[in-house]
């Protein structure tokens, strides 16, 4: 038996390519559309509006496809009240709980609609006392009314850019050709913005920062007041303060590029050190630590959050090696965050796109086109890449801020 169902879409939804997209989305499920209402806007402001019919195959192809089409921005038109199941235990949810997206989502309950305390994908819905908390698996507690189907719950895609023709050279977001001086001077200018709303911005740093000789324009960035929280590896602060410590990064000298005679060695007497203060801070204290990313955020308050892998040396003190209370911890440190910048990371950057709302501006720097790519592939639709040389361009960017 086919299973029928009408999906209402509005913005920007024809220069954006988003009405194309949904309806792709309905034919590749093996399910067909009719178009029920179009109503376009006739101005560069004006919204437009799309309500389609979509017979699919059976119920559970449209379950799948609705949860596709709500990431669009498509939501039921016609949507009764929410309902909700006990989790039948700590850390498992009912079989057929709402997954969320990182778009702002509205439950609906008692005739109005409540909005989710914050947008994170790959979580649960709970509710109580009349209010909607986003919940990660873990988080739950046996017993929490968890949001089950698809009825009674809608997202709220967030507004995009405008399309500007429809043929254009290096057009693609993470296209290598395109001019990095105006990449730049288009995100310096976000980060001016995000100063002027108030709204902190994120770093998300790989070790490749401080290898390529980016590492004093971070802490330049950090001490200019341009960078208020920090996630990293062990690896990245591990080599900021080998190189300020020890001059070098992974035994290379940070200044001629030459190897230095035993400086393989030289993270791991790093780390011993910072181990035997305590914490980075504590060796900031000490004066062992002087300079860098790490004594910049220590010294102007700016939190961090080192996540640690199975292949960490040491690991340095403050590396938080269960990536369970990591990941909650960078749940904690991202709200009132309006702009983040993934830096020469990929599975760090892949990991905090998991815990960013959509609505966070998200910019990818990275010699690798492919890393923006596998962002948008796990969701975060909203990452925009700039394919360079992460060192010069970041001491570019800190000279353009006046850092």
């Amino acid at each position: 038996m086919g299973a029928t169902e009408t999906f209402a879409l509005e913005g920007h939804i024809v220069d954006s390519l988003i009405l194309p997209k949904v309806l792709d989305l309905v034919l590749e499920s093996g399910s067909d559309y009719r178009l029920v209402d179009v109503a376009i806007g006739r101005t560069p402001t004006d919204p437009s509006r799309a309500v389609i019919e979509v017979e699919a195959p059976d119920e559970a192809t449209l379950a799948v496809l609705a949860e596709q089409l709500q990431v669009q921005g498509a939501n039921p038109v016609v949507s009764g009240e929410a309902t909700t199941a006990p989790a039948p235990a700590d850390g498992v949810a009912p079989a057929d709980f709402t997954a969320t997206t990182n778009l702002v989502t509205e439950v609906r309950l008692d005739g109005r609609w409540v909005t989710a305390d914050r947008a994170e994908m790959d979580c649960t819905l709970v509710v109580r006392d009349g209010a909607v908390t986003t919940t990660p698996l873990h988080r739950l507690r046996a017993g929490d009314e968890v949001v089950v189907g698809s009825d009674g719950v809608r997202v709220v895609a967030p507004a995009r850019e405008r399309g500007l023709a429809g043929f254009e050279f290096m057009d693609s977001d993470i296209s290598t050709e395109k001019p990095k001086a105006t990449q730049l001077r288009a995100l310096a200018d976000r980060l001016r913005q995000a100063r002027a709303e108030g709204v902190d911005v994120l770093a998300v740093c790989g070790p490749v920062v401080i290898h390529t000789g980016g590492g004093p324009a971070v802490a330049r960035l950090v001490r200019g007041g341009w960078i208020q929280r920090l996630f990293a590896g062990n690896g990245f602060a591990t080599h900021d303060i080998e190189s300020n410590v020890m001059g070098t990064s992974l035994g290379i000298n940070v200044s001629s590029g030459a190897g230095v005679e035993g400086g393989h060695s030289n993270h791991l007497r790093v780390i011993n050190e910072v181990r035997r203060h305590g914490s980075i801070a504590a060796a900031v204290e000490a004066g062992y630590v002087t300079g860098g990313v790490m004594h910049a955020c220590v010294t102007h308050g700016v939190p961090f959050v080192l996540g640690g892998s199975v292949r960490d040396d040491g690991p340095l003190p403050d590396t938080m090696t269960d990536v369970v209370a990591c990941a909650d911890r960078m749940r904690e440190e991202v709200a009132g965050v309006g702009v983040a910048l993934m830096l020469a990371s990929t599975l760090h950057a892949i990991a905090t796109g998991n815990v960013l709302p959509a609505a966070v501006a998200t910019y990818c720097i990275d010699i690798n086109p492919s890393v923006v790519t596998k962002l948008s592939d796990r969701g975060s639709h909203q990452a925009h890449g700039i394919v360079t040389d992460v060192g010069p361009f970041l001491t570019q960017l800190a000279d353009e801020l006046g850092a």
